[in-house]
């Protein structure tokens, strides 16, 4: 006895009303995003030509907390240059950073002049130059000393200087930190209630989306990060690495999930994990290795050089990103596979279709949001749209509360028919009301059975 679903007692106005109310929910989150506060916030320093006899620049930040978060310093190079010419050229800058204690004492980070080389790509304006990143600020106020070699020699003449310091918002830390507390209860909740409806039923008899949500709501518990607040408390790396690795779980999580899902529900019975479980672990763990690997690379090397940047940096970037791109290819090729030939042999199946196309249709509708985020500033949207997601998998997926009763009148055909009455046999009854066709078709054979007897 397979543990019975409320996707199965949905009608089509129940299936609107929760497409509904999710979008409701995720929508409040984007409200949140639009009306809260920025995210970045930027402080502008100009250095005129006048200024540039003097070398090295001495750039001093505004006075930082840890509300703060990371901070960083950019600089974009004003030419007199015609609107239609474009170049590239290599630009070398040395750099020297000094943290400011908050008795007013002051010392070098490292002790050291970093060197770097930059590329300046200039069309009708140069391109932004990522001088100064820190990941986690230890110190109350920093002053970065920089300066430019061949600067002079580039082939027009400079007009200005800009440099631009940018911190996370302080305001928006602390909507970030209600946020996530608030998701962090939420999912809490949800796990729990998830976890109460199925203590009825043996765990042989959960189907495999009730098993997967069973790992999926507390990864996304991780996801949500209840140890962030530490980020705040302690001047340290390791609480953002903490949560780069819950996230890049769950999502690989999730992706493991889908390939599961679609591949689970055609095979009944035992699951070989070499031929079921292997092939599908071995392609999203390279796409979270890869993931790791490069997290934990770029904050190694800006924990030792704050000038450091992976996308510059790195020689074997490129090649790391080529690799990621054709495992993702690949991922994607599979799981479309899966769909279509699941979709193909299951289509006719009593509830399964039904299964099928309420999965594909959320997932889909959560791809193409989270596609669109990428390009909007709404950094929030992505929690919340994640969190509703798994929430709403969750209602569907959970037993209702007559469900143990229910499943138990319908594996027993005679008993079922002992509830029959006289006019349900006549002139059907109101089970024959329910929204899923497959459901009619299954009630008429049985009555039709019990009437030729």
């Amino acid at each position: 006895m397979l543990a019975p679903m409320r996707l199965y007692t949905l009608s089509k106005r129940h299936f609107v009303l929760v497409f509904v109310v999710f979008f409701i929910c995720f929508g409040l989150t984007v409200f949140i995003g639009i009306a809260g506060p920025s995210v970045i916030e930027s402080t502008a320093v100009t250095a005129t030509l006048s200024n540039l006899k003097i070398r090295p620049f001495k750039l001093n930040s505004k006075p930082l907390s840890t509300y703060n978060q990371q901070l960083w310093l950019t600089c974009m190079i004003q030419l007199d240059q015609p609107d239609e010419s474009s170049f590239k050229t290599n630009v070398t800058i040395t750099v020297k950073i000094r943290g400011v204690e908050e008795n007013g004492s002051s010392s070098f980070i490292k002790k050291q002049v970093y060197n770097r080389t930059r590329m300046l790509n200039c069309a009708q304006k140069c391109a932004e130059i990522i001088v100064v990143h820190l990941g986690y600020l230890t110190y109350t106020q920093y002053e970065v000393i920089v300066g430019f070699e061949d600067l002079n020699k580039l082939m027009y003449p400079i007009k200005n200087v800009n440099f631009t310091w940018k911190t996370y918002n302080p305001s928006f830390s602390q909507v970030e930190i209600w946020f996530r507390f608030v998701f962090v209860v939420l999912t809490f909740m949800v796990t729990c209630l998830f976890a109460h409806s199925l203590r009825k039923f043996s765990m042989r008899d959960w189907g495999i989306e009730q098993k997967w949500m069973s790992i999926l709501l507390p990864l996304l518990l991780l996801y949500n990060d209840p140890f962030f607040p530490l980020s705040f408390l302690v001047n340290s790396w390791f609480p953002g690495m903490l949560d780069d690795l819950f996230q890049s779980v769950f999502l690989c999580a999730l992706l493991l999930f889908w390939l599961c899902v679609y591949h689970g529900i055609r095979v009944q019975g035992e699951r070989k994990c070499l031929t079921f479980y292997f092939p599908k672990f071995f392609i999203v763990g390279l796409l979270w290795l890869a993931c790791v690997t490069l997290g934990i690379w770029q904050t190694v090397n800006e924990l030792h050089d704050p000038t450091y940047q992976f996308r510059v940096d790195t020689g074997n970037f490129q090649g790391m990103k080529i690799f990621f791109l054709v495992v993702a290819t690949v991922y994607i090729l599979y799981l479309l596979f899966l769909i279509v030939r699941a979709c193909s042999e299951l289509r006719n199946m009593p509830y399964v279709d039904l299964r099928l196309k309420f999965l594909t249709a959320l997932t889909f509708v959560v791809l193409v949001i989270s596609i669109v985020i990428l390009y909007l500033p709404e950094f929030l949207s992505f929690y919340g749209l994640l969190n509703f997601y798994l929430y709403t998998l969750a209602f569907v997926y959970s037993p209702s509360k007559n469900a143990l009763y229910e499943s138990q009148l319908k594996d027993n055909p005679a008993f079922s028919m002992l509830n029959d009455s006289d006019d349900d046999v006549i002139y059907g009854s109101d089970y024959e009301e329910m929204p899923l066709q497959n459901g009619q078709a299954i009630r008429a054979k049985y009555k039709e059975e019990s009437d030729s007897d």
